[in-house]
């Protein structure tokens, strides 16, 4: 029976292992908290930034957009490298290139010049996003794989509120200055990773060559997995993409609000989402991944629909924390769900990358298809798609196997995590069902990997 990581003697189904998350969780929390109130300080700047060369609001809208789009086109790309070269050296280059970028940016003397910088940055971002789900992964026991991804979500979500505070404030100063603040902020982040990590057997792979490989392909035969990909693009749609263009124009359009009350909403959501994301990440942990993620998916959609029904002020606000609720309550059960899948030993750059791009996918798309319902209907059925695209993530959830290591398997021959239920061993056809006795379960180790 394998080991949980770095615990020796205690077995990585065992529910009753450690009852507290490993130093080097914590470690990545604070780099995501550094990163996160980082990106939020150029926030406010960015596009005022790019306008300052004299060109268009579409041109300076497009370096923001620059930098989601090349995110999306270099996954595939991070995904190969997390799986040649490892999850650490892969998330401190990401990081270095990140601040690199931006500190590049805050020198930029024209307009195309930002452009490079920013785009730059997004192969960066996604670099040491996809690295970072899968150090999480191999770091966190699997029965405390939910509070790792409560606690790395809350970290990303507090530093974002905080961030665009602290870059007002840079602002009135110079339209520079947020740009090195951040590139500080990301030095600090990856001396911070590289320092506390340096030497730690969690964070390194053992026996590298022997590793075993699970494909994007494999994952896909998952249903588990195929839940995941459409729930993440539900997130980015809703909470990336929606939430940041539509509600201010339909507060503005429909409420007859200022910007201040669409703060106002943006902040409750925020707020809303963070009250649940450690309560909703211990729950999965005791009772599964798949009650709070569908708890989260359907209050996406109700808020989401509801959101587009009223003309309420106090309603409106209502349906904002509700969908803000949902959202806390998905992601750590979607993420540790992910975590059971591939398992803490496998690599699996192009799952890690597609389950990312599938958020990336929502925030670039949600928006336009968003705004253009909008505008040739009406909000009511922009946010009714968006309530339609929560309840198929829904729909396949509820199709999905339960991966929670100690209810996944009840009969007691291990969890098997479920990738064996599909795939097989990793890197192999799928050769079974998985169940007990069966060649599948039979080479399949306790964390869904290939047995030892």
């Amino acid at each position: 029976m394998s080991d949980t990581a770095g615990e020796p003697g205690i077995a990585a189904d065992d529910p009753s292992g450690p009852a507290r998350l490993p130093r080097e969780v914590y470690v990545l929390v604070g780099a995501s908290f550094l990163i996160a109130i980082g990106y939020g300080i150029i926030g406010p700047a960015l596009p005022n930034f790019a306008h300052s060369f004299d060109v268009g609001l579409t041109a300076a809208s497009f370096v923001v957009s620059a930098f989601a789009l090349v995110r999306l086109l270099f996954a595939p790309v991070s995904g190969r490298l997390v799986t040649r070269f490892g999850e650490r050296p892969t998330y401190l280059w990401g990081v270095s290139i990140v601040a690199a970028s931006t500190i590049l940016c805050a020198f930029a003397a024209e307009y195309w010049q930002l452009l490079l910088f920013r785009a730059i940055g997004g192969v960066g971002s996604t670099m040491f996003t996809v690295s970072a789900i899968g150090l999480l992964i191999r770091i966190s026991p699997p029965q405390l794989r939910g509070r790792a991804s409560g606690l790395w979500g809350t970290s990303f979500l507090l530093g974002g509120v905080a961030g665009p505070v602290l870059g007002s404030g840079l602002v009135a100063v110079s339209l520079r200055a947020p740009f090195l603040v951040y590139g500080v902020a990301l030095v600090a982040a990856t001396v911070l990773v590289y320092w506390q990590l340096r030497r730690s057997d969690l964070a390194s792979r053992a026996d590298e060559d022997e590793a075993p490989t699970m494909t994007f392909r494999e994952a896909l035969r998952h249903p588990t997995y195929r839940a995941a990909l459409t729930s993440n693009l539900t997130n980015g749609w809703v909470v990336l993409g929606v939430r940041m263009s539509l509600i201010p124009l339909f507060v503005e359009a429909v409420l007859d609000k200022d910007e201040t009350f669409a703060g106002l909403a943006l902040a409750l959501f925020a707020g809303a989402n963070a009250l649940v994301l450690l309560g909703s990440g211990r729950f999965a942990d005791t009772h599964g991944r798949k009650p709070p993620a569908l708890a989260g998916l359907a209050l996406l959609a109700v808020g989401a629909v509801s959101l587009g029904l009223t003309d309420n002020t106090w309603l409106f606000l209502a349906a904002t924390v509700v969908t803000g609720i949902g959202s806390g309550c998905l992601n750590p059960s979607q993420n540790a769900a992910l975590a059971d899948v591939l398992g803490a030993k496998a690599r699996g750059g192009s799952v890690l990358a597609g389950f990312q791009m599938a958020a990336d996918v929502g925030a670039v798309v949600g928006p336009l298809a968003a705004g253009a319902i909008a505008e040739q209907w009406s909000f009511t059925a922009a946010f009714a798609v968006t309530g339609v695209i929560a309840a198929g993530g829904f729909v396949l959830w509820l199709l999905a196997r339960e991966t929670l290591p100690s209810k996944a398997d009840p009969a007691g021959t291990g969890p098997a995590e479920n990738a064996a239920d599909e795939a097989g061993p990793a890197g192999s056809p799928a050769t079974g069902t998985g169940s007990a006795g069966s060649p599948a379960a039979a080479t399949r180790s306790a964390d869904g990997t290939a047995g030892d």
